[in-house]
């Protein structure tokens, strides 16, 4: 996994390209109508039942939009809310305020759906040894974000990108000429390149699995697409051997049977890709 020090270097970046998009060389509506020295301050408010996230990025991005305005924070990220709750408040200059109020509203609307859903999917795992997982499906540009909101809900992060985590996955082992041959290059680059990252390694098949299990230094194989009975069959075949992952198209009617099947993991996309965001909204008081 990343740093947090790449981390927080992300969400600045996020930040950053954020206020460029919204306001460009400015925000002409307040700079038209509200005076400069003008202060006043705003409530966010809930307006449907969820798990609120993006509580602390608010304030990243408050502050770097105006590092003189102040958050009273009242509810704090990961709690569940209702309609009619009161996030926080933001008092300051109103020009400050209103340049930062749609990066704010966007970012926490959709982080707040992200958590609400995963925070849903860890309840459906309660009493299973097994963790949800997020991916790579994220909104191009918001990824540190959208995972921070997943690790708020409760689940648990994969890989952040391409660099931190192996995973060679059906096209990988093709194009490579097989899995074995995909699995031993990999370890062969990654010596040679003096890269420490662990390799995850996909299974269309309980063969392929077999194939797998025959190579030395797979950190998790990843079930993809089985039915439940080839799924306990997997688990059983992989034993203590490696770590176990299942995904493909699991949602909430199938995600509990999968991880009584005693998978480690269940990944799915759905968390970051398939969610409507909390409705929201920051209003003058």
């Amino acid at each position: 996994m990343i740093s947090e020090k790449q981390f927080a270097a992300e969400l600045q970046m996020i930040i950053e390209n954020a206020i460029r998009e919204d306001v460009g060389p400015g925000d002409y509506s307040s700079l038209a109508c509200i005076p400069e020295s003008a202060t006043g301050k705003a409530k966010l408010l809930v307006k449907e039942d969820g798990i609120i996230a993006g509580v602390t990025f608010a304030k990243m991005i408050f502050a770097y939009v105006d590092a003189n305005l102040q958050v009273e924070t009242l509810i704090t990220d990961g709690t569940a809310v209702k309609y009619g709750d009161i996030i926080l408040h933001v008092s300051g200059s109103s020009q400050s305020i209103l340049k930062a109020e749609r990066t704010v509203l966007n970012s926490m609307q959709r982080m707040s759906a992200i958590a609400t859903k995963t925070n849903k999917y860890v309840q459906l795992l309660e009493g299973t040894k097994t963790k949800i997982l997020d991916t790579r499906k994220t909104t191009p540009g918001f990824r540190a974000a959208e995972k921070w909101a997943v690790k708020i809900g409760g689940g648990e992060n994969h890989r952040f990108a391409l660099y931190d985590m192996v995973m060679l996955k059906d096209n990988h082992n093709d194009f490579a000429g097989g899995i074995t041959k995909a699995i031993t290059k990999t370890k062969q680059y990654l010596k040679a390149n003096n890269l420490d990252l662990k390799i995850i390694v996909e299974a269309r098949t309980l063969d392929e699995i077999r194939e797998i299990l025959q190579n030395e230094g797979v950190h998790r194989i990843l079930i993809d697409n089985f039915n439940f009975e080839d799924t306990k069959k997997a688990v059983a075949l992989i034993g203590t051997q490696c770590q176990t992952e299942s995904s493909g198209n699991i949602n909430e009617n199938t995600i509990r049977s999968y991880a009584e099947c005693g998978v480690d993991y269940i990944s799915s996309g759905a968390l970051t890709h398939s969610v409507y965001n909390m409705d929201l909204s920051l209003k003058a008081v």
